[in-house]
């Protein structure tokens, strides 16, 4: 590879690094792994040269970096995490946070996104992967088909399912937290 093509690789990973991250986080539900999964798939780009040929850099890299996910886990290579290992301190990395805030409100703050990950983390996986891809990733329904590798249709149902799910699983949480305060 010359000079042009390892600058032209180098800002390719640049400018899409941190979303092949999330992608792959949307699967393994750990960053270290998502990290090592994002490395391994830029690594495999780089060596057999695909990432020259590719017309829709996000997409290509989306479907790339899931089905190495994906493989990472069919391999049992990962190993036994919970699910609140997921939603460690280095998930904080993921989310702003305020200075303006105290640190009681910081807390929970951080009490409540950690309350609705673990709400997405809950679903049946077809429905988070489907979350995941759009409201972190910002993919559109065309895209996530393409990753995902399902008709579009299908990906717009586990959409819709998926964003209703969570909100019954949020009232409940809500009338769970109003019944107690009421209680005393």
């Amino acid at each position: 590879m010359n000079a042009v093509e390892e600058a032209e690789f180098e800002a390719m990973v640049s400018r899409h690094a941190r979303f092949v991250v999330r992608v792959a986080y949307a699967v393994l539900r750990h960053r270290q792994d998502a990290e090592d999964a994002a490395q391994e798939m830029f690594l495999k780009l780089y060596r057999n040269r695909t990432w020259q040929g590719m017309k829709n850099e996000r997409a290509f890299l989306a479907r790339t970096v899931w089905r190495v996910a994906l493989d990472h886990l069919q391999a049992d290579r990962l190993p036994a995490r919970t699910r609140m290992e997921s939603l460690s301190s280095d998930e904080a990395a993921w989310e702003p946070v305020s200075m303006e805030l105290s640190p009681e409100q910081r807390v929970a703050d951080a009490s409540a996104v950690a309350a609705v990950h673990r709400m997405i983390d809950a679903l049946p996986e077809e429905f988070r992967q489907v979350l995941a891809l759009s409201a972190v990733e910002e993919m559109n329904s065309r895209e996530m088909a393409e990753v995902l590798e399902v008709p579009e249709g299908t990906v717009r149902t586990r959409l819709m399912r998926a964003r209703q799910m969570l909100k019954q699983k949020m009232a409940a949480t809500m009338g769970r937290e109003k019944e107690g305060r009421y209680a005393r």
